[in-house]
C-alpha cells in the first residue's frame, strides 16, 4: 500500500509538470473533443498474478460560448464639427473553446452617460463597422473592409474593428456622441458565410456536444446571452471665434494727425479682430471678406496687413502685408487662430 501510494504521488507530480508546461488559454479544451480515461487493476490469488482488469470512460467536451468587446485606448475620440470618417476602435476576443462567427453592429445612444464620464448629446451619422483587414491596428480607408460579422474567429483569437462615422456641422465644443459596439456569437458557418444563431442547450447534459453561454454582461447586454457590448464616444472640439471691427481716424485735411476728425477726405484705419475662446480648437485658414461701402475709397498705397496683434483694446501696427482688394471688397486669410489667441487684419480707406 505504501509503495502504491508513492507511485501515485510520482505520477501526479509528473502530470502537474506536463500541465504546467502548457500555455494557459482562456478557451480551454476544444469543443467536440473526446476525453478518454482508462484504468487498469492488477491483483494476485494465492501469490500468483492474475489477468488485469481494465475499464475506460469517454465523454465529449461541450461548447462554452464566451466573448468580450473592449474599447481600444482609454480616451474619447476628439473630433471637429463637420468632420467625415471619424474612427473609434474596439477589440473583439473569442474566449469560447470553439471557432465561431460573430455578428458586429454599432448603435447610437439616446442620451445618458457616455464612455468617459460625459453625457451623450448628439448622434454621429453614417456609422459603419470595418474590420482591420491588414492587421496593422489602424483604420485604412479603401483597405479595411466594411463588415456585418467576423468570419471564423478562432478560440482565443482577437480582431480589431473600427466604427467609422461622420460628425454633423454646427456643434459646440464638448458635444458628445456615444456609440456601442456589440458582438454576438454565431455558428461557424464556413468561410465567407455567416453562421446561424447559437442555441444554448437546455436540460440535462447530453452525450453529444452541448452549448453553454458563459459571457458576462456588457455595456448594454445581459450576461449569458452569447453577446458582449462596449461603449466609446466622440467628443467635439470646436473653434469659438468672435469677430469685431474697429475704426480709427488717422488724419484729416484740416487737422492732419492732431486730433483728426472723420470728415470727407479723412483717412480711416479699419481693424478686423478675430479671437478664439480658451479651450477651443485651433481655427485654420480663417478667410475674411469685407465689402466696403460706396462712401469710402480703399487706400491701395497703404495695403493690407494680416496676422497682426491686439493689445490694450487696440490694434497694434504690425502684421504681414498680404490680402487683396477686388470688386470693392477687402479679402485676406489668417493662417490660424489658436485657443485664447487674437489676430487682426488692418487696412485704410478715405472718407468720400
Amino acid at each position: 500500500m505504501k509503495k502504491s501510494g508513492r507511485l501515485l504521488g510520482t505520477v501526479g507530480a509528473a502530470a502537474l509538470t506536463v500541465l504546467g508546461a502548457s500555455p494557459a488559454l482562456a478557451a480551454g479544451t476544444q469543443a467536440g473533443s473526446t476525453i478518454t480515461n482508462s484504468v487498469s487493476v492488477s491483483f494476485q490469488v494465492g501469490g500468483v498474478s492474475q489477468t488485469a482488469t481494465a475499464a475506460s470512460d469517454m465523454f465529449t467536451v461541450d461548447r462554452k460560448v464566451n466573448v468580450t468587446v473592449a474599447e481600444v485606448g482609454s480616451t474619447t475620440t476628439q473630433v471637429s464639427p463637420g468632420a467625415a470618417a471619424q474612427v473609434t476602435a474596439f477589440q473583439v476576443t473569442n474566449l469560447s473553446n470553439a471557432t465561431l462567427d460573430f455578428a458586429v453592429a454599432v448603435a447610437q445612444q439616446a442620451g445618458g452617460a457616455g464612455a468617459h464620464s460625459n453625457t451623450d448629446t448628439f448622434d454621429a451619422t453614417n456609422a459603419k463597422v470595418y474590420v482591420d483587414t491588414n492587421g496593422n491596428g489602424g483604420y485604412d480607408a479603401g483597405t479595411d473592409l466594411e463588415v456585418a460579422y467576423l468570419d471564423e474567429l478562432a478560440a482565443d483569437a482577437s480582431k480589431t474593428v473600427f466604427v467609422v462615422a461622420d460628425i454633423p456641422l454646427s456643434l459646440a465644443s464638448g458635444s458628445v456622441a456615444a456609440v456601442t459596439l456589440t458582438a454576438t456569437g454565431r455558428e461557424g458557418g464556413g468561410a465567407a458565410a455567416q453562421g446561424a444563431a447559437l442555441v444554448q442547450t437546455s436540460g440535462a447534459n447530453t452525450s453529444g456536444m452541448d452549448t453553454v453561454f458563459a459571457d458576462g454582461a456588457g455595456a448594454t447586454d445581459a450576461a449569458r446571452d452569447a453577446a458582449f457590448s462596449a461603449k466609446d464616444d466622440y467628443t467635439v472640439l470646436a473653434a469659438a471665434l468672435t469677430v469685431s471691427k474697429l475704426s480709427t481716424v488717422i488724419s484729416d485735411p484740416l487737422n492732419g494727425t492732431t486730433n483728426p476728425k472723420a470728415i470727407p477726405g479723412a483717412t480711416i484705419e479699419y481693424c478686423i479682430v478675430v479671437a478664439n475662446a480658451a479651450g477651443s480648437a485651433t481655427a485654420s485658414s480663417v478667410a475674411i471678406s469685407d465689402p466696403l461701402p460706396a462712401t469710402v475709397t480703399y487706400d491701395s498705397g497703404y495695403g493690407i496687413f494680416l496676422n497682426g496683434s491686439f493689445a490694450s483694446g487696440a490694434c497694434v501696427a504690425d502684421g504681414t502685408a498680404g490680402g487683396s482688394f477686388a470688386a470693392g471688397t477687402v479679402s485676406g486669410t489668417l493662417s490660424s487662430v489658436a485657443a485664447s489667441e487674437t489676430k487682426t487684419l488692418r487696412f485704410r480707406a478715405t472718407i468720400n
